[in-house]
């Protein structure tokens, strides 16, 4: 595993690559970090390059005001430029898949495939799935955690979708509440800059993977990208909030069985 360190305007961005052979750059969702990733792709597979976005991980903020998917991805194609990597499969999980469509449309001639790991964007900004993390936003810059958590938005995802409410609430032990602010609510109320016809003239092998049990990142997004994007397929796993053992076992595998399957991997 190499440790990687990358500067973009001003910012110190951390990068893994680790790994031989065929090139996944595969990146986290908002919030999440270079282990998040680690876990659900198997090792040894291929050569996975992942980047901390800014203020994610072991990366710095730098300047606020360029929070944005299209900054992010800016960030991940400079990464994968500074490390030689000239063709690549791409993917991610949430935030992470928004970043993976992007630059697979705007890159046909680099991205070789595309994995989408519980997508929360289609092709809109602002989607209504994300607005809990304006909320969270809101609430660390004025509220706090108990204001979120007597929120009716709270409430309705104890029931419906706790694992998202696990998620949203480890937002307040962050030590940057008033970054973490601003980057949640400059990514929930983004988009990653595609249209719908740009997704139906994608001509790459794609996997799509979705569950059930998540407000965040709805079951029905993953099943409408699989329908939209040519040759893609489409895997359903168990919920995070049914069972997280069995999910990231499902979801290891779905990822490993589509790059031997695409031959990305030996």
């Amino acid at each position: 595993m190499i440790a990687i360190h990358l500067t973009r305007e001003g910012a110190a961005l951390a990068g893994i690559d680790v790994g031989d052979g065929p090139v996944l750059a595969f990146q986290h969702g908002l919030g999440g970090d270079e282990a998040q990733v680690a876990e659900v792709i198997p090792h040894g597979l291929c050569r996975r390059l992942t980047l901390e976005c800014r203020a994610h991980g072991l990366s710095q903020a730098g300047d606020p005001s360029r929070f944005s998917l299209a900054t992010f991805a800016d960030d991940i194609l400079a990464f994968l430029d500074r490390r030689g990597v000239q063709r690549f499969a791409v993917g991610g999980v949430s935030m992470g898949a928004a970043l993976a469509l992007r630059i697979a449309v705007q890159n046909p001639a680099r991205a070789t495939a595309l994995i989408l790991g519980r997508p929360a964007w289609l092709w809109d900004r602002a989607p209504a799935n994300m607005q809990p993390f304006v909320e969270v936003a809101h609430c660390l810059a004025r509220g706090g955690r108990e204001a979120f958590e007597a929120s009716p938005t709270a409430r309705a995802l104890s029931v419906a979708a706790p694992d998202n409410l696990a998620s949203l609430l480890k937002f307040f032990d962050r030590p940057d509440s008033a970054i973490a602010s601003q980057l949640l609510n400059a990514i929930a109320i983004d988009g990653p800059g595609i249209s719908e016809t740009d997704l139906r003239e994608l001509r790459l092998p794609t996997l799509v993977i979705g569950n059930a049990i998540d407000w965040v990142h709805p079951l029905d997004h993953a099943i409408k990208l699989a329908a939209v994007i040519p040759n893609a397929r489409f895997v359903e796993i168990t919920p995070k909030a049914a069972n997280k053992p069995r999910h990231t076992e499902e979801f290891r595998a779905a990822v490993a069985n589509f790059l031997k399957q695409e031959k990305i991997s030996p």
